[in-house]
């Protein structure tokens, strides 16, 4: 048998984001997207997650370019972290780099090669030749990639929906899609994000009917929180502001420098009477005003959540504001979000937010988009990708709807390697995949362990016992003594504190010389009996931490 292809997720395809696809043919390697995932409700203290680099790195020789269908993070937030590991070119159409520019300066990686393309451009790396194909999204400058490689066409469409009336202008290529269906398409990966939801999305212009409506009927400030990245978005609330005579004024490092970027690269318009500073909202009556922030998912720091909690410093919420929430809520975020709007409306606003009105739509295409993609290009083989492992079900579902044989479906998991030779496709073994946890300005040093931990202490908190023990003979000197926090108000359960101090005490004076000698041996019999004890007696399950002073 020749040389095969090889297809491995090393993410985004059991969970939302850490997209991530490798794709090898002899000793040429390419990687599509690098992304990240923020953290899940259980994952405490966690910034954010990135896929497993190990693989790339012990292959790093062999990887030709990395290829980014778009500027969202979930596609593009590794980077700055494997760039540290690998060194090659990027490639991606001008906002994409733009904005993946900005965030490798945060990491002192501005000699990092990255190469301007733009649709129907095509490159050639190693074995492979990609032509990229304009796809509409809820971000500006997305693209498809269509991949010729020596056993055939792989097609990959990015995240995309399929939009008739784009705000840029720019319909996404049906001609091009249609054209790799009829010349033979080996394989296809494709966005199953919304694989479950019937019909079809609708056009991110709807969100400019329900601004309008909002707009002629609110006298106070309107601010409008969305994601920093959804140009469009932003696009469209300049445009309403400008309708109804009001100043826009942008709040948030990240919105602003995603605006400027695109206001340099010619793809947001904005009149310059309409943008103002934040220190000329004083100057402003507030039927004039439209703030568009950050904050959309409820996170602490943002500056919707400032303002909600009256933390800003130039902007409190009062009556008569009209705030809308012009985001999808990410699963997860509901609780956070859920408490800013409440903190809003007792301040006086009025919340607008995607359950009471049609101030969002979403950048995935449905399951009519979809099964019209899978009858555009027409592929022999078929992977789902970017989504949970039901909607890669539901996708797989809607291939098969199609024509699509069941034996050429493939639902990977991260890490699973398919490969595709002219004799067939199977799956053939894994490589090391998973996901690193970043804390703060720590790669990787935050294991499970570590969030189990953290999950403990948050539920049953800890008791700290303290003794002193006679370095030479092992007798105890003082103690012990005893320190709960987040288990119980010591002040309010004095028994439970002595009887923690009295078994301690009891188990130690039984202990031999031997064992008292050995502080390692005296923190676990501790532990084993203050759990038991605690357990039986409380239904609890706290951090025990024995601290031996030998003296």
């Amino acid at each position: 048998m020749g040389k095969t292809l090889s297809i491995i997720p090393l993410g985004g395809v059991e969970e939302i984001g850490l997209n991530m696809t490798v794709i090898g043919y002899g000793d040429d390697l390419i990687i599509i997207d690098a992304g990240l995932m923020f953290p899940e409700e259980d994952m405490l203290g966690v910034d954010f997650v990135i896929p497993d680099f190990s693989y790339l790195i012990e292959n790093k020789d062999k990887i030709k370019g990395i290829v980014i269908t778009h500027g969202h993070e979930d596609h593009t937030g590794a980077l700055p972290l494997l760039l540290k590991e690998i060194d090659v070119p990027i490639y991606g159409t001008p906002l994409t780099l733009g904005l993946v520019k900005e965030k490798l300066k945060e990491h002192s990686l501005e000699n990092a090669t990255l190469i301007p393309v733009k649709p129907r451009d095509v490159v050639n790396l190693g074995a492979f030749s990609i032509e990229f194909v304009r796809v509409t999204h809820s971000i500006v400058d997305g693209v498809g990639l269509g991949i010729d490689t020596p056993l055939g066409k792989i097609v990959h469409t990015g995240d995309f929906k399929l939009d008739p009336t784009p705000v840029d202008g720019q319909l996404m290529d049906f001609h091009k899609f249609s054209e790799y269906g009829e010349k033979g398409t080996l394989l296809m990966l494709s966005d199953s994000t919304n694989a479950e939801k019937g019909g079809f999305t609708f056009s991110e212009k709807e969100v400019r009917r329900a601004f309008e409506d909002i707009f002629s009927t609110s006298q106070g400030r309107i601010i409008i929180a969305t994601f920093a990245s959804n140009i469009h978005r932003i696009q469209q609330a300049i445009d309403v502001a400008v309708k109804f005579g009001r100043k826009v004024i942008l709040c948030g490092r990240s919105i602003v420098s995603n605006a400027q970027i695109a206001l340099d690269l010619g793809y947001l318009q904005i009149p310059r009477e309409t943008w103002l500073r934040l220190e000329d909202l004083k100057k402003l009556e507030d039927k004039e005003v439209v703030i568009i922030t950050t904050g959309s998912q409820g996170e602490p720091m943002s500056v919707l959540s400032r303002i909600a909690t009256d933390e800003h410093k130039n902007i409190k919420a009062k009556h008569g504001d009209t705030v809308i929430l012009s985001a999808k809520m990410i699963p997860g975020n509901e609780r956070s979000i859920g408490r800013i709007i409440n903190h809003l409306f007792k301040r006086g606003a009025n919340v607008i937010y995607e359950k009471v009105s049609e101030i969002h739509v979403s950048g995935h295409a449905s399951k009519e988009e979809l099964k019209l993609m899978l009858n555009l290009v027409k592929p022999k083989y078929f992977i789902p990708v970017h989504g949970e492992y039901r909607h890669l079900v539901y996708h797989s579902n809607l291939a098969e709807k199609v024509g699509i044989p069941k034996e050429n479906i493939f639902i990977l998991e991260n890490g699973e390697m398919l490969e595709i030779a002219d004799t067939g496709a199977a799956k053939n073994g894994r490589v090391n995949s998973g996901r690193i946890f970043i804390d703060g300005k720590g790669v990787g040093d935050v294991e499970d362990m570590v969030l189990r931990d953290r999950r403990r202490l948050g539920y049953d908190g800890i008791v700290l016992v303290m003794i002193a023990v006679e370095k030479l003979t092992g007798k105890l000197v003082s103690g012990p003594d005893i320190i709960t926090r987040g288990f119980v108000f010591e002040d309010t359960v004095p028994d439970l504190i002595n009887n923690i101090g009295g078994l301690v005490s009891e188990t130690l004076k039984v202990l031999d010389k031997e064992i008292m000698l050995d502080p390692s041996l005296v923190k676990a019999k501790i532990r084993s009996v203050l759990k038991k004890y605690l357990r039986n007696t409380m239904e609890k399950s706290p951090m025990i931490v024995p601290i031996i002073f030998e003296v």
